[in-house]
């Protein structure tokens, strides 16, 4: 009963900050500030992908030169083989070339671990995710986009029409989120909510951007009553001004009300791996 009077307390003190301009300008304030985060993390999410694949390329590059170096070395064998003997100079060379080709295998090996570690985790999470959530339930979509997995979850499931309040069927799908994100300690999570283009208007709310931005503080709230770490949490609404399909019929609009719950992991040390494993490799170049 406690917790229960406590919470009608934070729904009245909403409800009334959303009257308040002072309070809405703060609200439209941390929105921005959330999508900053977003598109900070974007940047260095993009990077990191720019520098993988420049890692790939320098992995093929290796591979070429350790084919020439084996063919070389192949060639000096067989050179051996009619020569009655080696002068003290020509072993040391053979011996030194033997010792390169090594090394240069110890980086390549050492350098693909790495790129495979980073695959795996994201690859791991997704097999967990659509195990966890229901990946065949219609509604619901699980998917990466450069790297960065999105729990995408249909509007009807989530929501009645012009409402913020969460279902008891999604409460449901949310806890099963929920049990993932907190078995993955060094994620983050995002709840991204978007609406159609239609006009909504009902106080206390004021327009699509209220709404979207209250869905998922709302959503964002159930994940905290189901023991996710709010620490892990951001919540962002992005109105209707980031559809899926033009808003031209009611199919499309139904599609573009939707909320996203991207899981963001923290693998900066494995894409620091890749990086330090470039920089062995240049230094040793």
């Amino acid at each position: 009963m406690k917790k229960l009077i406590v919470l009608s307390v934070c729904s009245m003190v909403l409800l009334a900050s959303c009257v308040s301009k002072k309070e809405y300008a703060a609200l439209e304030a941390r929105q921005q500030e959330t999508q900053d985060l977003l598109n900070s993390a974007t940047v260095k999410l993009n990077k990191c992908l720019s520098d993988a694949a420049a890692a790939n390329a320098r992995v093929e590059t290796m591979k070429d030169q350790l084919a020439d170096m084996r063919r070389s070395n192949e060639a000096l064998i067989k050179n051996s083989q009619d020569m009655t003997e080696l002068t003290t100079q020509g072993a040391k060379n053979i011996e030194s070339t033997l010792e390169s080709l090594k090394e240069s295998n110890l980086k390549i090996a050492r350098l693909q671990d790495a790129l495979s570690r980073k695959d795996s985790v994201t690859l791991a999470l997704v097999t967990s995710l659509k195990k966890e959530v229901g990946i065949n339930d219609p509604d619901i979509e699980v998917n990466v986009e450069k790297g960065v997995v999105f729990i995408s979850i249909a509007d009807k499931l989530l929501f009645k029409s012009g409402s913020y309040n969460v279902t008891t069927r999604a409460k449901e799908v949310l806890g099963k989120v929920a049990t993932v994100i907190k078995g993955k300690p060094n994620f983050e999570a995002m709840v991204e909510s978007h609406t159609d283009n239609v006009s909504y208007s009902k106080p206390p709310l004021l327009d699509n951007w209220d709404l979207s931005v209250k869905r998922a503080t709302s959503v964002v709230r159930v994940l905290e009553d189901l023991d996710v770490n709010p620490e892990k949490l951001i919540a962002a609404g992005r109105s209707s001004y980031v559809p899926l399909v033009p808003n031209d019929t009611a199919a499309n609009r139904a599609k573009n009300r939707r909320t996203r719950i991207i899981v963001l992991p923290k693998i900066d040390e494995f894409y620091e791996m890749i990086e330090e494993e470039m920089k062995n490799l240049a230094e040793g170049n």
